[in-house]
C-alpha cells in the first residue's frame, strides 16, 4: 500500500525526525522500536544497537477489523515506542492504532528512507598530514567517504550520488573548491557520485584498472594508474593499486598519513572477494587480496591510518568518532593479517554474508551500462553494504 492509502487514525500521533532518533541512540538512551515493515525487509535491514530494542510486527496485522491481542503482546505499554515503516505512511497509521489503545507512541518521519538520508561528518583528528581530513558516515548502510582540504582546494574520495549537493554545500561552508572526486573501485552497494560531480565541474577520477570491467564513460573522466598523484593545496594523494575485492580495487594514500582503502581493508574485517567473479573466482581473488595486503598495505608504517569505504555494526570507532585505526593496531587485533596465504583464503571464504541487495543492478549502473533516475538510484542502494568477508568482526579474534 502507498502512504496515502492508509486510513487516517483518530488519535493524534507525533512524529520524530531520523536525526533526533539517531541522537537519542548515540546518547545511550534506551529506545524501543516497532518496525512495521514486512518480515523479510526487517530481517535484511533494521535499526539496531546495544540500547535499542527492536520488534517486528508487519503493518497488515493492524488493518484487521479486530486487532489480535496476541499480535501486539510483545509491544511494551510501559514506555515510549517509536513506530517506523519504509516511508512513513504505514507507521503513522500503526502508531495511531496503538495510541487509541493507550500506548505511548510516535512514528519516524519518512521511515527507513529518512534514516537512509542521514549523512554525518567527523574530523579525523589522528590524521597528521597537511590540511584537514573529514570522514563522511552514512549509518544506514555503513558507507564512508573522505574529504581532505587545504588552502582553498578539496578532494572527496568515494562520494555518493545521493549526497552530491551536500558536498558542494560543505565545500562552500569551508571556503574551498572541490577539485577532485575519486572512486576507489566500481562499488556494488551504492551508486557512485563521481560522474555527477564531474558533470558539475569537479575532476572525476576512477582507477585505470577498473576500466576493463566495461566502464562506458572512461574517456570522459581521469583514470588513475598505480603511483599517480593528485595535489590538493599542500596535500598529496597517491594512487596505490590494491586488487582483490575487485580487479580494479585502488587505495589512495592521503599525504602519507591515511590510506583510504575502499573495500580492501576495514578496521574490523577484510574485503569479500566474490562480487566480481562470483563463487568460482573468489579463491583467486582472495589470493590477490592477500598479496595486496601483504605487499602494498601492511608494508606502510605502523602509524599509517586505515580508513575503509564501509563500517559494520561490529566496528568500534576511534576516540574521535571516526572509523579509522593505525595499521599496527589492526595487525595486532586481526589474526587474518598475520596468516599465511592458504589460511587467509580459507578464513575469508568461510563466513561471507549475503551479497548486497541489488548489487548486480548497482554494479551495472556504476559501470554506466544501466541508467536510473535519482529516486531509483536511492532505492537500489537501501540496505546493508555486506562488502566485508565476515558478518562478525575479525578484529580481536
Amino acid at each position: 500500500m502507498n502512504a496515502e492509502d492508509f486510513p487516517t487514525p483518530d488519535a493524534d500521533v507525533e512524529s520524530v525526525t531520523p536525526e533526533t532518533l539517531k541522537s537519542r541512540i548515540d546518547d545511550g538512551e534506551s529506545v524501543t522500536i516497532l518496525d512495521a515493515r514486512m518480515s523479510g525487509d526487517y530481517e535484511e535491514w533494521h535499526i539496531d544497537g546495544e540500547n535499542v530494542e527492536s520488534i517486528n510486527v508487519p503493518y497488515f496485522h493492524f488493518l484487521e477489523d479486530e486487532l489480535d491481542a496476541d499480535i501486539i503482546a510483545d509491544v511494551p505499554d510501559d514506555r515510549e515506542v517509536t513506530v517506523l515503516c519504509a516511508k512513513g505512511g504505514a507507521s503513522e497509521y500503526v502508531a495511531g492504532t496503538l495510541a487509541e489503545r493507550g500506548y505511548d507512541v510516535h512514528h519516524l518521519e519518512d521511515g527507513m528512507n529518512g534514516w537512509a538520508r542521514i549523512y554525518e561528518t567527523v574530523e579525523v583528528t589522528d590524521y597528521d598530514g597537511a590540511g584537514t581530513l573529514l570522514q563522511y558516515q552514512r549509518p544506514s548502510s555503513g558507507c564512508l567517504g573522505y574529504l581532505v582540504y587545504d588552502d582553498d582546494e578539496a578532494a572527496i574520495i568515494d562520494p555518493l550520488r545521493a549526497f552530491a549537493d551536500r558536498y558542494f554545500d560543505d565545500a562552500d561552508e569551508l571556503g574551498v573548491d572541490l577539485k577532485y572526486a575519486l572512486d576507489t573501485h566500481i562499488h556494488a552497494d551504492h551508486i557512485s557520485g563521481v560522474r555527477g560531480l564531474d558533470a558539475a565541474g569537479v575532476e572525476g577520477v576512477i582507477p585505470a584498472a577498473a576500466v576493463d570491467r566495461g566502464v562506458t564513460y572512461a574517456d570522459d573522466l581521469t583514470t588513475a594508474e598505480d603511483g599517480d598523484t593528485f595535489e590538493v593545496g599542500n596535500v598529496t594523494i597517491e594512487t596505490v593499486a590494491t586488487p582483490g575485492h575487485t580487479t580494479g580495487m585502488t587505495s589512495y594514500l592521503i599525504d602519507e598519513s591515511l590510506l583510504a582503502t575502499g573495500d580492501g581493508l576495514f578496521i574490523e574485517s577484510v574485503a569479500r572477494p566474490d562480487l566480481e567473479e562470483g563463487d568460482e573466482g573468489a579463491p583467486d581473488a582472495a589470493r590477490m587480496l592477500y598479496e595486496s595486503l601483504q605487499e602494498r598495505v601492511l608494508t606502510l608504517p605502523d602509524d599509517t591510518l586505515i580508513g575503509g569505504a564501509h563500517f559494520s555494526d561490529a566496528a568500534e570507532p576511534a576516540s574521535d568518532g571516526s572509523y579509522t585505526a593505525p595499521i599496527g593496531q589492526l595487525v595486532e587485533e586481526m589474526d587474518a593479517l598475520s596468516m599465511d596465504e592458504d589460511d587467509f583464503v580459507e578464513t575469508i571464504l568461510a563466513d561471507m554474508p549475503p551479497r548486497p541487495a541489488n548489487y548486480e543492478d548497482i554494479i551495472a549502473t556504476n559501470l554506466g551500462q544501466n541508467t536510473v533516475d535519482d529516486e531509483e538510484a536511492f532505492t537500489l542502494e537501501l540496505g546493508p553494504n555486506n562488502c566485508a568477508a565476515s558478518q562478525e568482526s575479525l578484529a580481536g579474534d
